[in-house]
């Protein structure tokens, strides 16, 4: 079927699983944990004290209290990715789809007036303040002002002042991490074991938190490029990571195009494609572009590629029916199927 974005495209055909093992794409999205814990170690540590001693216990506001909270029901995580511009606007049609976010696309998807259940913050650093508001039409305060109807699900070592900020309600969650030492000093702030697994990237925890902590199935992937745009766009917004690419890497997307990213990005992806193969469920990729599940000989089946209209009909399909349910005498018949 053929897709119109910034060219034609269509989609690659399936392949039965990826050119390269399982073991190998997992030790990819690991390959840079070392630089990130040594540069993180000491911001952690510190903000998760501060959050705990003004927010805390984390345990009397965990995640754990949304546990299967929309259990059975599909879900729809959000990137960054610059697909956003394309297809964001079919999330007004969602017929109820609990939808999570991540905290960066705050400013994008409230002016177009998405409805988006839960914000996901992972990342510790003042930057998850800034871009609350970067890039969008309001002025930083109106943006905080809407936050009173929201819920923010953010790490215990998020920045302080975001939380300062967010005037709703807020949910932590621990993340487990590959140095003891780290760990076993957030286990002295506060033993608080619910962990979120996330591949390093907060749409990884977006993910991880609907499938399993709200036991969610299909889960369905906007924005999941992984890559910049074919016109070099890194969001469905003007960023400021448009002005310079810096180094990057080349990658095939789900339409068979080379498109750039970055090596983080790509281990990101291989983290998706890993746990995609990995864990049952049924997992769609309704970013229309991007690299999420792509190979130079195809597309792996275990991601399933799809429109975001299209998934959004599935839901809505009975509607069709509904003048005839409602009004057994009227002289229009339809068949669904």
């Amino acid at each position: 079927m053929v897709r119109k974005r910034e060219i034609i495209c269509e989609y690659q055909p399936y392949i039965d699983s990826a050119p390269v093992s399982n073991e190998a794409l997992y030790q990819q999205s690991c390959s840079n944990d070392g630089p990130t814990v040594n540069s993180w170690r000491d911001t952690w540590i510190s903000q998760a004290r501060a959050n705990r001693e003004k927010h805390g216990p984390f345990k009397d506001k965990g995640i754990g209290k949304l546990f299967g909270k929309h259990h059975l029901q599909p879900a729809i995580v959000v990137g960054s990715g610059p697909s956003l511009k394309f297809n964001a606007a079919e999330l007004l049609k969602n017929p109820g789809i609990p939808v999570i976010s991540c905290l960066h696309n705050f400013h994008f998807l409230e002016d177009l007036g998405v409805k988006v259940d839960y914000y996901v913050t992972l990342d510790a650093g003042p930057v998850t303040v800034e871009e609350v508001s970067e890039g969008g039409t309001k002025t930083p305060e109106e943006y905080w002002e809407l936050t009173k109807e929201k819920t923010l699900l953010a790490y215990i070592g998020t920045h302080p002042e975001l939380l300062d900020k967010w005037q709703g309600d807020v949910f932590f969650f621990n993340c487990p991490l590959p140095d003891q030492s780290i760990m076993d000093e957030l286990t002295k702030i506060e033993k608080f074991n619910t962990t979120i697994s996330t591949g390093g990237n907060v749409l990884g925890a977006c993910a991880y938190i609907a499938k399993a902590i709200f036991g969610c199935n299909p889960i369905s992937f906007v924005g999941a490029d992984f890559s910049f745009s074919y016109s070099d766009k890194f969001h469905g917004w003007d960023s400021k990571y448009d002005a310079s690419l810096g180094q990057y890497v080349r990658m095939t997307d789900v339409f068979g195009n080379s498109v750039k990213s970055w090596q983080s990005y790509a281990n990101f992806k291989a983290w998706f494609d890993s746990r995609a193969m990995t864990v049952p469920g049924d997992w769609i990729n309704c970013t229309e572009g991007g690299t999420f599940g792509a190979y130079p000989t195809g597309n792996i089946r275990a991601v399933k590629q799809m429109d975001l209209r299209d998934f959004l009909d599935v839901y809505q399909l009975h509607e069709h029916m509904r003048d005839q349910c409602e009004n057994p005498e009227t002289d229009i018949l339809k068949i669904l199927f």
